[in-house]
């Protein structure tokens, strides 16, 4: 496990914020919305943003599938990182650039939930960072097994939520809340 690092610089990390992941998932214009609230807050702030892109099968690198929704954009300079896992830290470069930018404190939003968020989440604090998921600014689908076993969106959306709040790792700290909660994308200053 990393050192836990003891200033509190964060992070806006957007993961996933896909056209082929987004349009198969529930409540995911409201969850643009939020994610994108969050980015000009970030920018507002001085956070730095960094965005992660899936690529996998049904998301071949370059596709219209692949790309960002039209609603997000990233600026000039904004990093812009691909993965191949769920986890945004495995066999990328995340880990370098949050080093580079001298990152304690990860805000966490994006798609999917009980997949690619709850994997960065918990890469996240394996690694000794502080994390704060954006708790209306990450949104799944409905799973079904093949027994007919129906698990709603919403539910484990709220669970991830719960966990994240409860959840104890060495020397960090993690949380949820929503976005009109998180203090440092809601200071009255840059800082």
């Amino acid at each position: 496990m990393a050192a836990h690092r003891n200033d509190s610089t964060a992070v806006l990390l957007v993961v996933d914020v896909q056209v082929g992941v987004m349009r198969r998932l529930w409540n995911s214009m409201q969850t643009i919305g939020t994610v994108s609230q969050a980015v000009e807050r970030a920018r507002l702030q001085g956070i730095p943003i960094v965005w992660i892109l899936h690529t996998a099968e049904h998301l071949p690198k370059g596709s219209d599938e692949w790309q960002l929704v039209p609603e997000l954009v990233p600026a000039e300079g904004e990093p812009i990182l691909d993965k191949v896992y769920n986890s945004a830290f495995a066999e990328t470069e995340l880990e370098s650039e949050l080093k580079r930018l001298g990152i304690s404190h990860i805000l966490l939003c994006g798609a999917a939930t009980n997949w690619c968020i709850r994997a960065t989440a918990y890469g996240a604090l394996d690694r000794g960072y502080d994390l704060t998921l954006i708790a209306d600014a990450h949104t799944t689908a409905d799973m079904e097994d093949e027994g007919g076993s129906s698990i709603p969106a919403k539910g484990i959306i709220e669970e991830l939520n719960i966990v994240i709040e409860w959840v104890s790792y060495p020397d960090c700290r993690s949380t949820a809340a929503p976005l009109d909660k998180v203090d440092a994308l809601n200071s009255e200053s840059p800082g």
